[in-house]
């Protein structure tokens, strides 16, 4: 019954970013209708997915890369949801259904397996932590998508579609950002429970402390320096290719207190 649920997912994100591109090619309403429908089942797919892996596993899902990409993925189209309507994301439809489903068909090659969790990982402090820095993983990865779609197409787009995707960008920090900083202040909190300190530079502690620096700076520019346009759109990108190094890049190039994520 879980697999069923995770193959609906994956196909139900594929299938919805085909139609959306035909829907873009023909401009038929019935086409944007289905793949509005794809995408929803897709992510109900993915929510009840991980639903019942919580009450097999009885743990939250998100320990392991195969758990924590899953959780990450769906949200990310959680966050996409949650602000569709008031950021106007539906331009956004297309890669993130496609990312989606190619996300979830990479975690489908990882170890799917339930193991026990490490005496360190029982706490609820891994529902807060976790939850926090997917939301905010979400709410970036539909920021850099603006931002390289401002920078590939902004030439060639007019001036109100080039501030729209700049502005878009900003704001999805924005929202990210508190969630970024509740991530690493309870991750610092956990840490002096399990382990007696609030920070040990572990690899992944440090490359979580300058992705959310770099955030810092960014907001900072944006808002003192009124840096706006390529430059932003460029630290932004830095932004998140550090959030990819510190998601993917430490847990298999480093060993560390997180080295089991």
């Amino acid at each position: 019954m879980n697999s069923t649920f995770f193959n609906l997912a994956l196909a139900g994100y594929l299938l919805a970013g085909i139609f959306y591109f035909i829907q873009n090619i023909f401009r038929k309403k019935f086409f944007a209708k289905f793949a509005a429908l794809l995408l929803l089942i897709g992510f109900t797919s993915h929510t009840l997915y991980i639903i019942i892996r919580w009450q097999k596993s009885g743990h939250f899902p998100a320990v392991g890369m195969y758990e924590a990409l899953v959780f990450s993925l769906w949200a990310v189209a959680l966050v996409y949801f949650i602000l569709k309507k008031a950021y106007q994301l539906e331009f956004l439809k297309i890669p993130l259904s496609l990312l989606a489903a190619i996300g979830l068909a990479y975690a489908s090659t990882l170890d799917q397996s339930v193991k026990p969790l490490l005496p360190a990982l029982k706490s609820n402090w891994l529902v807060i932590h976790v939850s926090s820095y997917c939301l905010s993983y979400g709410a970036l990865l539909l920021s850099f998508i603006s931002s390289s779609m401002y920078l590939l197409f902004s030439p060639k787009k007019s001036a109100s579609t080039a501030d729209r995707l700049d502005s878009l960008s900003y704001k999805l920090v924005l929202f990210a950002f508190p969630f970024l900083t509740l991530g690493l202040t309870t991750g610092a909190v956990w840490a002096k429970k399990a382990w007696g300190n609030y920070w040990s530079w572990d690899p992944k502690e440090t490359f979580a402390l300058t992705t959310w620096l770099i955030y810092a700076l960014y907001l900072h520019l944006r808002l003192t320096k009124n840096w706006q346009g390529r430059k932003s759109a460029l630290l932004n990108l830095i932004g998140f290719f550090c959030v990819l190094f510190t998601f993917f890049g430490v847990n298999y190039l480093f060993k560390g207190l997180h080295s089991y994520l």
